[in-house]
């Protein structure tokens, strides 16, 4: 018999800031409706995470969030059998506590995760909407509620991580980008608290960033590295000392490059 899950603890009672920067809000909503498994692509840093949060608070369901790696097995996701002083128990996995909840359940950079985790997902992502749980002898309906999330970064994986198209066909698919200069300002200053012109010039250091992807970066600097580099401003370090600290250091070591980025800085706040 399967203990009662506290459901609560898996809500987003307050509302994360999150700006719409097309129609993913209602293309979403409009997934969710018919419980279409969703797939997120997109750089890293972009917004993927914090557009699930965002839209888990707006549909009022729980949120169980697995951040793969190439650690995470089918085991850690649906879960195993555990010995303590009264014998062995079942735990659930999160991917199994959320199908029996109906939670939406979010793995972020799935291609992370090692190839047997595609395998347990599939029965969730067609009409079936089945979890079985092999080791337990069991299988789970998923809740009505239930819909799968996972997200990946296309442009910076191998041929070996990509996921296959018996995979991908499984899913909807929403695109993200970094925003447009004027919105992804918006956006951190407003996570930041930084000013509204700083936070249009560490843009216009982000922006020359992404346009050496591909010329010496593997990726260019995240909406998520400028809204430190904006905190650490708004906390009085200078915004020289920030964007090296925040923006520059952490995104290559090669010499060359770390000196093209801090003249970008110099540029703007020099």
């Amino acid at each position: 018999m399967t203990a009662a899950i506290d459901t609560d603890q898996y809500l987003i009672r307050e509302e994360p800031y999150y700006r719409a920067v097309g129609d993913e809000i209602e293309l979403f909503e409009a997934a969710y409706s018919v419980r279409m498994p969703m797939m997120l692509k997109g750089p890293t840093g972009c917004g993927k995470s914090r557009f699930v949060e965002y839209m888990a608070w707006r549909l009022r369901r729980p949120l169980i969030t697995v951040a793969c790696n190439e650690d995470v097995t089918a085991s850690d996701l649906v879960g195993r059998f555990l010995l303590d002083a009264q014998g062995t128990r079942w735990q659930d996995g999160p991917l199994t506590v959320a199908a029996r909840i109906g939670a939406i359940c979010y793995l972020d950079e799935i291609v992370e995760a090692r190839q047997d985790t595609m395998v347990v997902i599939h029965p969730l992502t067609d009409h079936r909407r089945l979890l079985p749980l092999d080791k337990k002898g069991e299988v789970v309906q998923a809740h009505p509620d239930f819909q799968l999330v996972i997200s990946y970064n296309p442009g910076y994986q191998s041929l070996m991580k990509d996921l296959k198209q018996s995979t991908k066909q499984r899913f909807g698919a929403l695109d993200f980008g970094y925003p447009e200069p004027e919105v992804e300002a918006e956006i951190v200053a407003q996570e930041s608290g930084v000013d509204p012109a700083i936070a249009a010039k560490l843009v216009q250091v982000a922006e020359r960033s992404r346009n050496l992807k591909g010329h010496g970066l593997d990726e260019g600097i995240s909406t998520r590295l400028l809204v430190y580099a904006g905190q650490l401003i708004a906390k009085g370090i200078a915004p020289v000392a920030a964007c090296r600290l925040a923006l520059v250091r952490p995104l290559t070591d090669d010499p060359d490059m770390r000196d093209t980025l801090d003249a970008a800085v110099q540029t703007f706040f020099g």
